[in-house]
């Protein structure tokens, strides 16, 4: 019998257990390389929240000192949003019982009265600072930034000029905590507490109720240690209203786990090797700038210790050292002692000394190729590979290509997120108010929550993928209308970001006024098969080309 030490427990010796599975791999204690690593993972609550207040803080700072922090971000609102994503209603005629020409027409209408409040910053914006385009992209920076945000609506009395109450008030992440009364702490990164009214707990400002569906948000009235002589309150703000259930306030973010109910930065992943790269960049630029200066060395070829040496300075410094008196006898620059060098100067050299220049060894051995498998991973740990991240596009058309493809899937994902939590449900509250006042008109839309949700649907255009070789991706375009693999109206998204409609009625006018000016109609004709181009006397080339010019 032996005693196991592990378990205590005392077991035959032909039934001593044997490391199998992830206890000789990954989970093993034993293995020298993981003795080390202990590692601990919490709650989502004790994981992300309780460290949220240092991340929020590390990358702002990294967003405004480092170049990579900058171009990570700005690089994702550029490419998500753009200049502002464009609604494109796009009801459910089906479900409404409506005629292909009335669901345009009550498209056209909506998208004009949604215009007339989103364009004006003193329409939608509870400050009057941005429009609608501008609160998508400060909202999409914010949220990368801090980990979310908080788009806070609020109502105005609507005017003449302004038929609409709605304003949205962006709140920074923050701003969004929980109570002192209710939490442990009055310290930023201890955030956990309870609602003694309800007795829902709180997680970072965010109250849940039993079920852990979320029910309410705390709003300060100021920034953490923020010096200020506004009032000092908390603002509890229901999720949703009691009456329209609609939405009081959103929550823009991006879950990681289960049971998450505050965001992480997008630079958290990366702050670390972010701050290590900006240190070193700037400890090289720094090396480079000392290293071109004009420096040189005094070389001593006897005892220093029988040659008097005075620094460098003026007989100011001297003063100073003796009290501001000449009783020391304070010398001038022009000490025997005293080596100095200037412009068109020439010096002399006392007998034993020699004179040796710097010689600057810049660029650092290796800088470029450390920097750029640095970008790289870095590049990797956020979903931006190294040509995007550093707007470098050196490498071959596929090379390239394929960087654009794989980041634009991250981009077109984090899209989707900022439409669904913000773009979107901002759209429904509108569309609910405009059609509350009659000035949209829609049947049902209160009565039937599926008739209110076809009245809803809409679509986000925002900027396209781009292009390396235009013709190349215009002919593969052509070729996937002419296969049913996408509608012209797709492609028409796609490639410029536009509405084909409004192309296909800005192609008609612009070939009436040709035809009536004496010209000929716009046409364009896209020759899809080089061999055929090459063939000139194929008798089904013509055929085809006509087939495929329509």
């Amino acid at each position: 019998m032996y005693q196991d030490k592990r378990t205590k427990l005392y077991l035959p010796y032909g039934t001593r257990p044997k490391a199998s599975g992830y206890s000789d791999a990954g989970a093993s204690v034993t293995r020298r390389a993981l003795k080390a690593f202990k590692a601990r993972s919490g709650s989502p609550n004790e994981d992300i929240n309780w460290n949220n207040y240092t991340l929020r803080q590390r990358s702002r700072m990294l967003y405004m000192s480092s170049p990579l922090a900058t171009s990570a971000i700005n690089t994702n609102r550029t490419k998500a949003v753009g200049v502002g994503l464009s609604l494109k209603s796009r009801v459910d005629r089906e479900i409404l019982g409506l005629s292909p020409e009335a669901a345009k027409e009550w498209q056209r209408k909506t998208e004009a009265e949604f215009h007339l409040w989103a364009d004006r910053k003193d329409a939608c914006d509870a400050i009057g600072m941005n429009n609608f385009d501008s609160l998508q992209q400060l909202a999409l920076s914010s949220w990368l930034m801090s980990g979310d945000v908080f788009p806070l609506f609020k109502r105005r009395p609507p005017d003449s000029i302004r038929p609409y109450s709605l304003r949205i008030h962006l709140v920074e992440a923050d701003r969004v905590r929980t109570p002192v009364e209710y939490g442990v702490s009055a310290y930023p990164s201890i955030i956990s507490g309870k609602n003694p009214e309800t007795g829902n707990r709180i997680f970072d400002g965010v109250e849940v109720d039993a079920s852990g569906m979320v029910v309410a948000y705390y709003v300060h009235s100021t920034y953490p240690w923020e010096i200020t002589s506004e009032r000092d309150e908390w603002v509890r703000v229901e999720a949703y209203g009691e009456k329209t259930k609609l939405p009081n306030i959103l929550h823009v973010m991006s879950s990681e786990r289960p049971d998450q109910y505050r965001g992480v930065s997008y630079l958290a992943p990366a702050i670390e090797p972010i701050l290590q790269m900006n240190r070193y960049i700037n400890s090289s630029l720094q090396m480079a700038l000392i290293q071109t200066y004009f420096t040189a060395w005094i070389i001593l070829k006897s005892n220093t210790d029988e040659i008097p040496w005075e620094s460098v300075g003026g007989w100011e410094n001297d003063l100073q050292t003796s009290g501001g008196s000449f009783e020391n006898e304070a010398r001038p620059r022009t000490d025997p002692n005293e080596l100095n060098m200037g412009p068109g100067t020439f010096g002399t050299l006392k007998d034993g000394e020699e004179i040796k220049f710097g010689n600057p060894t810049m660029p650092v051995p290796g800088f470029d190729a450390f920097v750029k498998i640095f970008c790289k991973l870095i590049g990797a740990g956020m979903g931006i590979p190294y040509d995007v991240l550093v707007k470098e596009y050196n490498s071959s058309y596929s090379a390239a290509r394929a960087a654009l493809l794989d980041s634009w899937e991250d981009f077109r994902m984090r899209r989707k997120w900022f439409v669904d939590d913000f773009c979107q449900p901002v759209y429904e509250i509108w569309l609910s108010e405009a059609v509350a006042r009659g000035r949209i008109h829609a049947p049902g839309f209160f009565q039937d929550p599926l008739i209110r949700a076809a009245w809803c649907r809409a679509q986000w255009i925002g900027p396209v993928q781009g292009s390396l070789d235009p013709l190349k991706e215009a002919q593969a375009a052509v070729l996937q209308i002419q296969h049913a693999l996408k509608t012209h109206e797709q492609v028409t998204m796609e490639v410029s970001g536009g509405d084909w409609d409004s192309n296909v009625e800005q192609l008609a006018a612009e070939n009436a006024k040709l035809v009536a000016a004496g010209g000929g109609n716009i046409s364009i004709t896209m020759n899809l098969d080089a061999k055929e181009a090459e063939d000139g006397g194929d008798e089904n080339a013509e055929e085809k080309r006509r087939n495929s010019t329509g």
